[in-house]
């Protein structure tokens, strides 16, 4: 395949995808990365938009084999924050002058349809906020009710887009009904994000493009794909980690073919990378993500481990980010960064 050709094409096929994916010299690579730069720059700018993490809970009643978080891992200590320390911490988001909190947890039902609404409300009345749950699946009804008490956005990531491979990854779940969820999330007005990890085993490189395409299927606003990285006290504890190159190489595809979409530079990818995230953001990613849980709980969400900054002052950890990401040229955003779709209304 002409590879020069293939990096000017409108739209790319499923084999260019994977040829893309597959190569391996680095002028190669450098021409596939300044490229996907490029398309960045034409359809999002130089802007790079922060959003605000708080894990609020490590509690999970999922057992995912890839995630530090199963419910069968006994080694953790869990926790759960209060409404009012949840609430609190995204005043400080706020301050810091982020426009997005993002709402993270295991798929805890402890917290309830009417708990997830207060907190949502209380963050729009008290914070110009733009409130992204990344809760998990929870009921149709309950997804409609936060939409009501102000959430914007959805982060829901696929995984892996192979129906059998997904069922081996989550064995209580099935590929589709998450994507029956995404797809009810985006018709009631989210802006909804999904993704996969990058390294899971049995994965192959036909598999990553594919997870790309489900993403454009999907229409998604936001398109994350981090590494995975083996988690003690997994089933996977033992299964190498993700390549930072292979990563690097799905975050540059992905800004090819679905061009107006967010994409985050992930902490993962800079947990096995000092210069992760500066290697994301000059492959084509625009968004980066500060870890903004307080201690002592931040230390406990051992989602997969050396996750980065996290011995930190959440706010040293986030002027390092905000530092990093201005010494490459790139500037913070000043606005809540909605979705870049043009035939999508910014809500």
């Amino acid at each position: 395949m002409d590879l020069g050709l293939i990096l000017n094409k409108e739209e790319l096929t499923r084999e260019e995808i994977i040829f893309l994916l597959s190569l391996t010299g680095n002028e190669e690579i450098n021409a596939l990365f300044g490229r996907a730069d490029e398309v960045r720059r034409q359809f999002s700018g130089d802007e790079v938009h922060l959003r605000g993490i708080i894990d609020f809970s490590n509690f999970c009643e999922q057992n995912c084999i890839y995630c530090g978080l199963r419910e069968e891992n006994f080694s953790i200590t869990r926790y759960r924050m209060t409404p009012e320390e949840i609430i609190e911490t995204a005043k400080i988001i706020s301050n810091e002058g982020i426009y997005t909190v993002v709402l993270q947890s295991g798929e805890d039902s402890f917290y309830d349809t009417d708990m997830i609404s207060y907190i949502i409300y209380s963050i729009k009345q008290n914070t110009n906020l733009a409130v992204t749950l990344s809760i998990g699946e929870r009921r149709f009804d309950e997804y409609k009710a936060w939409k009501i008490a102000g959430a914007d956005r959805y982060l829901l990531k696929h995984e892996t887009s192979d129906e059998k491979h997904y069922f081996a990854y989550h064995n209580r779940q099935r590929l589709y009904d998450r994507i029956n969820h995404l797809r009810y999330l985006k018709q009631i007005g989210y802006q909804v994000a999904s993704g996969s990890l990058i390294g899971l085993p049995m994965q192959s490189i036909e598999n990553i493009a594919d997870d790309i395409l489900l993403c454009k299927e999907l229409d998604v606003d936001m398109a994350a794909f981090g590494p995975f990285i083996p988690v003690p006290f997994t089933p996977y504890k033992s299964h190498k980690q993700g390549s930072v190159e292979l990563t690097l190489k799905t975050i540059a595809a992905a800004r090819l073919v679905l061009k107006d979409v967010h994409i985050p530079a992930t902490t993962a990818l800079d947990s096995i990378d000092k210069e992760g995230r500066e290697k994301g953001l000059k492959c084509g990613a625009n968004v980066v993500m500060p870890d903004f849980t307080p201690h002592p709980y931040r230390e406990k969400y051992i989602i997969y481990p050396g996750k980065r900054g996290i011995a930190e002052d959440p706010l040293s950890a986030h002027k390092m980010i905000k530092r990093r990401i201005e010494a490459i040229g790139r500037k913070i955003s000043a606005s809540r960064g909605d979705t870049l779709k043009k035939n999508t209304p910014s809500i």
